[in-house]
Formats: C-alpha cells, structure tokens, sequence
C-alpha cells in the first residue's frame, strides 16, 4: 500500500519505499487491507494545494514529509461510495483553505489506485460516465427551444453543461432525480455552503446561486416535463439554491397544480428542516419524498456548522416526524467526516435520532470541506473513535429497519396518506 502523490505540474507517482497513511479527525492512521476497494469508475484523482504528502517507513513505522512540491493526492468518490479516511498530509501554508471537495486517502497496490472507502449504493445510476454529453447538449436545446420564457431551465442548462452536475443533467435527460431549484434565500449559514460564501470565509462557492424568484408556472413547465415518466422523482433543494420552503407558496401551489394533471413519479424535498410550519404546508399539498440534510444529531455540533437562523434541532425533528407521520418516505443526507461521524456520541446521538423520527433511509454523503478548518470549528471527541468501517457495522446493526444508502431511493411502496394519523 503505498504512498500516492504529485509533483508541482499534477504528474501523479506511487513511491517506491514510502507506505501510504491517512487521516481520522486530526490524526494519523495506518491503513488496513480490509478498508480499500480498487478506486471506482468515475473518481477522480486530485492534489491537495499547500501540502506535503506524509507517507511511513514500513521498517520502523516512522511517519516521514515528502519534499516541498510533492503534494498529498486525494480521490473524489462517485455517489454510491463512503470514504473512511481523508489522506495523509501536511499543509505548507495553514492560511491556505482547500476547495469545497470531499478527499479521499488513495493508496497504490497491485499495480492499480485503491481507495480507503466501501460501497454503500448501486453507483450505476449516478456513475458521470452514463450521462452522455451529446444528448444532453440535444436535450437542454430541445426543452431551451420549447419554453424559451422559462429562466429555471435557462439556469439549470449552465448548472448541466457548465458545472456538470449530474441532477441538473437528470433534468434535461428525464431520468432519475431532476433539478426544480426555487429559493435565493436561506436560513442557515452552513460553514461549507457550496453556493454562497462570505467575503471573509476563506471558501469559494464552487457554483452560483440562483437569483431570482421562479413563477409558479416555470416550475410546473419542469416538475409535468420530468414526471411523465412513472418512475422519476423531481426534487425541490439544489446545491445552487438556499432553503426551499422558504418559497413553500410557490411549491404547494406547483405541487396541486401538478397532481390535477398527472400522478406520475415523485415530488422530493431536500431541506434543512427547519421551518416546521412551512414544511407541514408542503407535505399536506401532496410531498412524497423528504431528505433532510444534517450533520449531526447533536445542537452544539449542529449549531456549529448551520448556524441556523431562527431554528433548533428540535423543529427538525418535529418537522421529520410530522412528514412520517403522514406517509412520507423520510431520509437524511448524512454529512459524514472520518474521525467525527465516528464518534461514540456521534453514534449515539444518531441512533437515537433515527428512532425517534422513524426515518426510512440514511444517505451516506461526503462532506466537502477543509479538514482543518471543519476541526477548529466543532466540538473536540469526547468519546472513542470506532471508524468509518465499524460505524456501518453499527448502523446496520441498530438500526435494521433503516436502509443505508448514499442518494435518495424511490419508496418500496406508496402509504395511503388519507388513512395516515398525526
């Protein structure tokens, strides 16, 4: 297992004496042969400005600093992968913070890059390879051409073809989960938010967010053009927009006009949570799916990296159990960090979360920040460290009835919402 790294031009070598290691939290960890899987199709391999790649001397396990100008390497997974460990390095200057991406330690074995990661979904639907540049350029022409008045697919045809994103695409493609972003505002200001940073945070947003107010009838254009398929799902929350329900007029109005027409597909969230009210409005109109984003289940923790605006943890849950209650398949997109997640009071405070909201689905996402600055901005562990691998282990355990996953599923079956009680 050895160490993998960069020169200065973004020439990758594997070195011939060193052994790779990785991080968990702030330390430094040997790698195990039961935590790689060969890197999967559709990664990419990048170098980790402002570093120094760290690798061990497998005689004396003595931890040793490459040269200036051997960067670290680290993977960006596909969606359907969890990663266990960020890799090992140094950074040469501690002003300098990463881009927003989720780094994953990646070793050279057996002639081939392997990653310190598990599958944790089918990577096939979200795999980038599948999503074929020609036809979507063909497809973001035809729908641009049929609704030329329509500014959502205007801006969601740069988020496809510019930033590649892959719901955007979906949107285009009719497949899957597509992109109906509405909201320009927020009420969180989450440390490692994608689409706006503060002038002072160090971060770049890696995409911009929407800045304006959709109509109503440009979001129904694009929920009755995604849904004529039965099996797709159209999803309120993108990564270039704040928090949906904060338009909840503009989505309950599309939703009922779209269910008097067709009751194709499914209309998902992706939400914070918080305005409990607002959302209570939305699952009534007819929601079918709610993924609530969260980090932890613990408020200083959660708190730390939302700084929610106007809102606790606990209107979450209210929020979580009032959707479940009312036959919503209700999941978490779980930001999830080596050396946190795993956390025993982590664990913990999930375990206990997930059965007090009788959520269905945990999905498995990594978290795209700067290992440091997320460090210096959270609660320090108080409890063991089990690791990423034992936590799996563990949630599966407890939590049998909960599906672990890595993107939002379509329910096993529809509840009659008529016969559901509060």
């Amino acid at each position: 297992m050895y160490l993998v790294y960069a020169d200065e031009h973004g020439n990758v070598y594997d070195h011939d004496k060193l052994h790779a290691v990785a991080r968990s939290g702030d330390r430094l960890v040997e790698l195990l042969e039961d935590e790689l899987i060969p890197l999967p199709a559709g990664a990419t391999l990048v170098g980790l400005p402002h570093t120094r790649a760290i690798g061990m001397n497998p005689k004396t396990g003595e931890m040793k600093a490459l040269p200036a100008g051997s960067q670290a390497v680290g993977a960006l997974l596909p969606q359907g992968f969890t990663r266990f460990y960020v890799p090992g390095y140094t950074k040469t200057d501690k002003t300098q913070i990463f881009p927003l991406f989720g780094y994953t330690a990646v070793v050279w074995k057996d002639g081939g890059f392997y990653v310190a990661a598990a599958g944790t979904d089918d990577p096939e639907p979200w795999n980038p390879d599948n999503c074929d540049r020609k036809e979507l350029e063909v497809e973001v022409s035809r729908l641009l051409a049929s609704y030329p008045d329509n500014r959502l697919y205007q801006h969601l045809s740069h988020c496809a073809l510019g930033y590649e994103c892959l719901t955007a695409s979906n949107t285009f493609l009719q497949r899957l989960e597509g992109a109906v972003p509405v909201s320009f505002s927020c009420n969180a200001g989450c440390f490692g938010c994608i689409s706006e940073q503060p002038d002072d945070s160090g971060f770049v947003a890696p995409q911009t967010r929407l800045k304006f107010k959709p109509t109503t009838d440009e979001v129904v254009d694009i929920m009755l053009e995604h849904l004529k398929k039965p099996e797709t799902i159209i999803s309120f929350g993108q990564g270039c927009e704040g928090e949906p329900s904060t338009q909840a007029k503009t989505i309950i109005e599309a939703i009922k006009r779209v269910r008097e027409r067709t009751s194709n597909g499914y209309i998902n969230i992706n939400t914070n949570a918080g305005l409990s009210d607002h959302l209570r409005a939305i699952t009534d109109a007819g929601l079918d799916l709610m993924r609530v984003s969260t980090i932890s289940a613990i408020d200083e923790h959660y708190n730390a990296y939302y700084k929610p605006r106007g809102y606790t943890l606990a209107n979450v849950e209210k929020t979580m159990k009032y959707a479940e209650s009312q036959g919503v398949y209700t999941s978490i997109n779980y930001l999830i960090f080596p050396g946190v997640t795993d956390r025993e009071e982590e664990i913990e405070a999930m375990i206990e979360f997930a059965r007090r909201t009788k959520l269905k689905l945990i999905q498995m996402r990594n978290l795209n920040i700067d290992p440091d600055a997320y460090l210096n901005l959270i609660p320090k562990a108080k409890g063991e460290i089990y690791g990423m691998k034992t936590l799996l282990e563990i949630f599966r355990e407890e939590l049998p009835d909960v599906v672990i996953g890595s993107y939002t599923h379509i329910p096993p079956s529809r509840k009659n919402r008529a016969n559901a009680t509060v």
